[in-house]
């Protein structure tokens, strides 16, 4: 399956139309530009994940993704690389589309990113006035890289 999206910091307020959260626990099996293995606690859910290499904008890119149990998430936790990403997700209503707004903490206490998942890559949308730089293809936002290197310990 082919994953579309567009990614960008949030400097304002998100929060009127907000429809729900959940908290995010995940790492990574394997993280490089050209493949990752992600495991992921959404809630009470474990995931399995696997995505190819972003095409060269940065917007689309192969992505699997299994369902799998808490026990077997937690044994492949054990598996993942150092660096852990969690966050608090939250889907926000706006115009058409529904925004996933990411509020990460420990490591990556401080970021704010929100994506929107599109049709096609020239599909329209409204920016939200919440919504600041674009840094779609900016691999400093992938999560795989915020586990290796986290935005707490960036000099920018």
């Amino acid at each position: 399956m082919k994953e579309i999206e567009r990614k960008f910091l949030v400097t304002g307020d998100f929060r009127e139309n907000m429809l729900q959260s959940e908290r995010f626990v995940q790492g990574y099996i394997c993280a490089q530009p050209e493949k990752t293995v992600r495991v992921r606690m959404a809630g009470r859910k474990g995931f399995l994940t696997i995505k190819g290499a972003s095409d060269e904008k940065g917007l689309s890119r192969f992505e699997f993704e299994r369902e799998i149990s808490p026990g077997e998430a937690e044994e492949l936790f054990k598996l993942c690389e150092p660096g852990m990403i969690e966050k608090v997700r939250h889907q926000v209503k706006e115009g058409n589309h529904v925004w996933e707004v990411d509020i990460f903490h420990g490591a990556n206490e401080g970021l704010v990113l929100a994506e929107i998942e599109l049709q096609s890559e020239d599909e329209s949308f409204e920016l939200p006035a919440w919504i600041g730089k674009e840094v779609t293809g900016d691999r400093r936002y992938y999560n795989s890289m915020l586990a290796k290197h986290p935005f707490s310990l960036r000099k920018e």
